[in-house]
């Protein structure tokens, strides 16, 4: 196929080509219902492989001109009003594995929830994933940002990850090919996760339940869970401050500012909350509203944590 032909190709054309495809493609496929925040436009097309061999055929296949964006159960993710470009993929039961190896050592699906992970390891006495039962999302997007919470992060506990990159060739990456820093990751970008081996250490279930309780606690008191919100919105600064990014927001008055429906939390000023009817636009307005505030406060820029993708204006059907 030409140049031009390429340039001009479809999501669904480029789709069509490709051939022996076990898992669910759904076009047009509406993204709000997948997200805590429960916003955003459709994705040109949505794919949900069955494991990572199907994965790796998309890939293999699929033309590079054609972007793709993973999406995990949507717990750190502002899917802007006008969707996502090209496909969206979602894993599914594929890659929900998760299997103990010795006394300390989980091997645990990219698409498994954070909190599960915790409470296998728990069922198998195996300490020091307590952490995980606090954080949102999956262990997919914990390997991406370094995922953390209660002092720990996923550095903390890694061993090794399994990917796919952008063309479908497997990579087994090392911590060192990993390179955490705070909420970071330098595995490329185009890397898709499919697993990762965690080591914790032998602990009574007892002793770790104990942890785990504390957490919940913990979360129930000082967050705003059970709300439409994405988790913590803003990195905190802690190269340019020893005051975390609450604080600074708390600070300049940010504390229940609203735009439309979108409010930050009153219980947690780093959280921002959909009050039902708010729009993207209206959270990341609201997201920059602050961030301007901060830095006018105490000169300090916060970073996004939670991930902004898609496009402002809706799309036109059929686009490339």
């Amino acid at each position: 196929m030409g140049d031009a032909a390429r340039a001009h190709m479809t999501v669904q054309d480029a789709l069509s080509n490709v051939r022996d495809l076990r898992g669910k493609i759904t076009p047009s496929a509406e993204l709000a219902p997948l997200t805590w925040f429960r916003v955003g436009g459709p994705a040109e097309a949505l794919f949900v492989p069955e494991d990572a061999d199907d994965l790796a055929n998309l890939l293999q296949q699929l033309p590079d001109e054609i972007p793709i964006t993973v999406l995990g159960v949507g717990s750190n993710i502002l899917v802007r009003d006008g969707g996502i470009r090209g496909v969206v993929v979602r894993l599914g039961s594929g890659f929900h594995n998760i299997s103990k190896e010795d006394d300390s050592l989980v091997h645990v699906g990219a698409g498994v929830l954070d909190a599960v992970t915790a409470r296998r390891a728990q069922k198998w006495g195996i300490g020091g994933l307590e952490f995980l039962s606090g954080v949102p999302g999956t262990i997919g997007g914990a390997l991406r940002m370094n995922a953390g919470a209660y002092g720990s992060e996923i550095k903390d506990v890694f061993v090794s990850a399994q990917a796919l990159d952008r063309r479908g060739k497997r990579y087994s990456l090392s911590a060192e090919d990993m390179g955490f820093a705070y909420r970071y990751s330098k595995a490329p970008p185009d890397f898709i996760f499919l697993s990762a081996t965690l080591r914790g250490n032998p602990q009574s279930v007892e002793q770790i339940q104990t942890k785990m309780d504390e957490i919940k606690h913990s979360r129930e008191t000082s967050q705003p869970i059970r709300t439409r919100t994405g988790g913590s919105t803003f990195k905190n600064p802690s190269d340019q401050t020893g005051r975390k990014a609450w604080q600074l927001i708390d600070e300049a008055g940010c504390r229940g500012l609203r735009e439309g429906d979108a409010q930050v939390s009153e219980k947690h000023c780093n959280f921002l909350i959909n009050h039902g009817h708010a729009k993207a636009s209206d959270l990341e307005n609201l997201g920059e509203r602050v961030r301007q505030r901060v830095e006018r406060q105490s000169r300090i820029k916060l970073e996004w944590e939670i991930r902004r993708v898609g496009e402002h204006v809706r799309m036109q059907r059929g686009s490339a």
